[in-house]
């Protein structure tokens, strides 16, 4: 009884209705009334308050909405994770760094080859030598005699040709430019891209030895690439005699592929090579599978027989086990960490669901060789199978053994643990697992099994990647590029940069520097191996960069052929004369004064510049002054040409830095780098064509779109003020000739004789038919040792010094000459042959004087002259047998007139009517003794306003008086050449130019 109400009654009134009978109206305020009910099976009434019954639909309604809450919050996480997942799946998967190349190996008939070189490239692409050739990346190598029909076949092609066949130009080929000079008479196109070629020779002997080489497919770009094939190379005395390819309708050249110079990474550091599944080896799949995910082709994503598996082992105490899918490891590397967590394995086991739901079971596998983790290189992840591959063997995957294979499979559960370096008995046994998986699931037989495990580690003993092998180049390489692209788009986008580098040349230098900075140490105590040096090449015609050394054993970031500012002593000097010679107040043969010179300098101070080793040399010739490289005539004649003109002729030669106008840089008080000089001589190796030294030659996108190719383009007509050198699609650079053909021809005929009888004349130990060309350089206290000169088809400049700028004592002569001459009888050289400009004929002067002259008089020598310029005067000697032969010559005609007059006379008197009387009057006229001379003085009477035959092509009739400079030139408007004496012109002679 509640409140006085009877037990029993609560199910006919309300409790409302009780208690209002009792307390009246005001009873439904109360809140302590109750709601009674029998509970089952019992006569017992329970009583619900208010409350209660209130809380209830409080507690039902909210778990309803948290239910609903956490269902809309699961489907849009569901939501957030599977537009996560699709969108890094189907966009940009990884950051993929730029990779350089060098430029392929063109291999031709009749190319200059040397077989070391030849297996040297081999091994730089990790080709391999095997008993047989049927694998890529594989060569065979021996020695045979070739038989009389081949000889005879050999020497007949070389008796119908005197130049190789090449491949057509593709515009999208990043290879292949190496151009003529842009004033050669070249005008085919098939003759754009031809390289050097040595002189077509007979077979004399019929041994040789022969390559069978496998080649790989390389892709330059989508238009372009080279395909498998094997390729036969004869070589025979450093050339190929004969060349055959198993390709069908196989192009006169064939590329080996190029050498993978370095990479630009990304700030992460990680780099990967991308495969598509169509080119992953089947064994590595099957070793995967086995290992990794046997249920991989039939679950969904996640494995609940794999989980369960990976549970029962971890709680027994057994090995710890992942139990995660590939699909699950995939999610695991590629979006999320690898914390062992509750949270993480949801997400995880939530995301592979959602990728199983989107992609194929092939995509996923693609996806996941290319992504996992597979070791570490320094700094660098090596992420992918197709790194790995070239990480820990060197080759590419597809050239790999099934037990290779396997230790990749195996790096897979932790490369740490199963390092191959430092666990090598640990990656074994991991290796040797896979195997056996790979055996039980039938995917290998008995027998393969065995080989396998049998086979050692065979990884490499020091890995590359990451690494580059040529990193003095590579750094110029990269900022050139940081020119033109984005630092982002380098590291990131998977662009490939084919460049002019040529390994074969980097060899070269690399070995002459090393090998000459030894002898120069170990002879000179004083320096105590304290030298460095720097060494630049570049082919002159297409200012391509070709070989680089600037740093020593380890990169630190100085680059010395970029970065080391020195004075460059004489290497200035043939700008110097360069500047005269253009000017027209000099030629090869003037006199320059060799003697001591006082200058007063702005600042008060007194400028002596003396020669080196002391002493004056007086009036000398000009070649002579620059062979001798004498400072004293150098500054007259630079002050005489003015300093203001050479320091514009160094801009337009591409010196881009400001240049004070004082004159000690006459002498190369100039800090300029190895580069810079380089890119003035390329103006004078080329005929006065600028093209600036650059690496790249083609730019390829990561979908291999060609975005840039860099080709000069070639201007034969002398005429042409300049021509482009083209930079697309980025914009075009352009090029100009900065100094008139006639003056460079002259400067190269001067620069020749300094290496024929001037401070270079060791260089003639490479060959005196090479003519080449080049000057020494020296800094005051023998700071910095230069050379700077160049071949046919090699340009090349070099520095020795220290990096501190202390004395070392050696001179250019002696510190520089040495090596550049080491570093150049490493190369095929081909003779420096530029084309004669129109301007320019080969003319008798007297040496000392410049005046014209006679190939019979002492001191006369016959060099280029530019017609513009003709000397005025001829020299005493020329003008005395002028005279002497105008006597001869007119005596010769004086007699001819008279025996012409005779005859005349004679054949009119046999015309007469009377013979006798004609007779009689012959007679009466040769017994006259003057008759004859009176005719004859009767005939130059009147013939007298005729001139008389022309003089000597050499003399002058009119010498200039006594006193007037013999060097004063006047400028002729055009190059015609008059018989009449009065033009005080000689003509050219015709013997060739020594």
């Amino acid at each position: 009884m509640i409140d006085g109400v009877p037990d029993g009654s609560c199910h006919r009134h309300s409790v409302k209705q009780q208690l209002g009978k009792k307390l009246g109206k005001r009873a439904h305020s109360y809140t302590t009334a109750t709601l009674s009910s029998p509970l089952p099976n019992s006569g017992q009434v329970v009583r619900i308050s208010l409350y209660q019954q209130r809380g209830g639909y409080i507690i039902s309604f909210v778990f309803s909405v948290v239910v609903i809450a956490a269902l809309v919050w699961l489907a849009l996480y569901v939501v957030h994770q599977d537009r996560l997942i699709t969108r890094k799946f189907e966009g940009k998967r990884w950051n993929i760094p730029a990779k350089v190349y060098s430029q392929p190996l063109q291999l031709y008939q009749d190319a200059p080859v040397r077989g070391k070189d030849l297996e040297y490239w081999l091994s730089l692409i990790n080709y391999r030598t095997a008993d047989d050739y049927h694998t890529r990346g594989t060569y065979q190598k021996q020695t045979i005699r070739l038989k009389p029909s081949e000889m005879a076949a050999i020497n007949a092609q070389y008796a119908n040709t005197t130049a190789a066949t090449q491949a057509t130009d593709n515009p999208d080929d990043p290879n292949s430019q190496n151009l003529p000079a842009p004033n050669a008479p070249q005008t085919q196109d098939a003759q754009d891209n031809q390289p050097d070629q040595p002189s077509p020779k007979r077979l004399t002997s019929d041994k040789a030895t022969e390559y069978y080489i496998h080649t790989r497919e390389f892709g330059f770009s989508q238009n372009q690439h080279t395909p498998e094939q094997v390729v036969r190379v004869v070589l025979q005395d450093d050339r190929v005699v004969q060349l055959q390819s198993t390709q069908p309708n196989a192009a006169a050249t064939v590329l080996i592929e190029p050498v993978l110079i370095g990479g630009i990474y990304p700030d992460n550091n990680e780099d990967r090579i991308v495969l598509d599944i169509s080119r992953i080896p089947k064994p590595l799949i099957d070793a995967l599978i086995a290992t990794e995910d046997r249920e991989f082709y039939t679950h969904h994503g996640i494995s609940l027989r794999g989980t369960a598996r990976a549970l029962v082992s971890n709680l027994t105490g057994g090995s710890r086990q992942g139990g995660s899918t590939i699909t699950q490891q995939l999610i695991k590397n590629f979006y999320l960490n690898s914390d062992r967590t509750v949270k993480r394995k949801a997400n995880e086991a939530l995301m592979a669901l959602l990728l199983e739901y989107h992609y194929s079971k092939q995509e996923i596998l693609q996806t996941y060789i290319n992504e996992i983790n597979l070791g570490q290189n320094g700094n660098h992840s090596i992420n992918g199978f197709g790194l790995a591959a070239q990480f820990y063997f060197n080759r590419p995957l597809n050239e790999l053994r099934l037990d290779q294979y396997a230790l990749l499979v195996g790096l897979a559960k932790g490369p740490t643990q199963y390092n191959p370096f430092r666990d090598p008995d640990a990656a074994l046994a991991r290796r040797n697992v896979v195997l056996h998986n790979m055996l039980t699931q039938n995917t290998i037989s008995q027998a393969q099994y065995e080989q396998a495990i049998a086979q050692p580690l065979d990884v490499v003993k020091s890995p590359s990647i990451g690494q580059s092998r040529f990193p003095d180049y590579l750094d110029i390489v990269k900022r050139e590029l940081n020119l033109t692209y984005d630092s982002d788009d380098l590291k990131n986008e998977g662009m490939r940069i084919f460049t002019s580098f040529d390994p074969l040349v980097q060899q070269a230098a690399n070995q002459a520097v090393s090998e000459s900075l030894k002898r120069l140490n170990k002879a000179n105590r004083k320096t105590a191996n304290q030298l460095q040096a720097a060494l630049v090449s570049a082919d002159p015609q297409t200012g391509e960069l070709l070989a680089v050394v600037g740093s020593g054993t380890t990169f630190t970031g100085f680059n010395r052929a970029i970065d080391a500012k020195r004075q460059v002593g004489s290497l200035l000097k043939p700008i110097i004369y360069l500047t005269a010679f253009e000017q027209g107040k000099y030629n090869l043969a003037s006199s320059v004064d060799d003697a001591p010179i006082r200058l007063k300098l702005s600042d008060g101070n007194t400028w002596t510049p003396t020669n080196y080793g002391g002493g004056s040399h007086g009036q000398v010739p000009l070649m002579t002054a620059l062979a001798n490289s004498y400072n004293q005539a150098a500054v007259r004649v630079g002050l005489d040409v003015g300093v203001p003109n050479i320091i514009a002729q160094l801009h337009n030669m591409g010196i881009s830095k400001k240049i004070p106008e004082y004159p000690a840089m006459l002498l190369g008080a100039l800090n300029l780098s190895p580069l810079d000089m380089l890119g003035v001589y390329q103006v004078l190796a080329n005929g006065g064509y600028r093209v600036p030294i650059h690496t790249i030659r083609s730019v390829v996108d990561g979908k291999g779109q060609v975005i840039q190719t860099v080709k000069p383009e070639i201007v034969s007509d002398e005429t042409r003020a300049e021509f482009d050198s083209v930079l697309l699609p980025t914009g075009a650079t352009q090029t100009h000739q900065p100094v008139s053909p006639p003056a460079v021809y002259q400067t190269n005929f001067a620069m020749q004789k300094v290496v024929q009888n001037g401070t270079a004349k060791a260089a003639l130990k490479l060959g005196a038919d090479l003519n080449l060309a080049g000057k020494t350089g020296t800094t005051n206290d023998y700071r910095d040792a230069w050379f700077a000169g160049y071949s046919g088809n090699r340009v090349s400049v070099v520095w020795v010094g220290r990096d501190d700028n202390t004395p070392m004592g050696l001179s250019g002569a002696t510190g520089a000459l040495p090596m550049w001459i080491d570093f150049m009888q490493r190369l095929y050289l081909t003779p420096v042959a530029l084309p004669v400009p129109s301007r320019i004929e080969p003319l008798w002067l007297q040496n000392g004087e410049g005046t014209l002259s006679d190939e019979r008089c002492a001191n006369a020598v016959l060099v280029p002259v530019d017609t513009k310029f003709l000397p005025e005067d001829s020299s005493q000697c020329a003008v005395a047998l002028y005279r002497q032969e105008q006597e001869r010559r007119f005596e010769r005609q004086r007699t001819q007139n008279a025996a012409d007059l005779f005859a005349s006379t004679n054949a009119r008197l046999q015309r007469s009517q009377g013979y006798a009387e004609a007779t009689n009057q012959t007679a009466m006229v040769n017994n006259r003794t003057d008759a004859p001379d009176a005719a004859n003085n009767g005939y130059f009477n009147q013939n007298q306003s005729n001139p008389p035959p022309a003089p000597s092509p050499n003399f002058n009739p009119n010498p200039s008086p006594s006193g007037n400079n013999p060097n004063t030139t006047t400028e002729r408007p055009d190059t015609h050449y008059s018989a009449d004496p009065s033009e005080r012109i000689a003509r050219p002679v015709t013997p060739v130019m020594p």
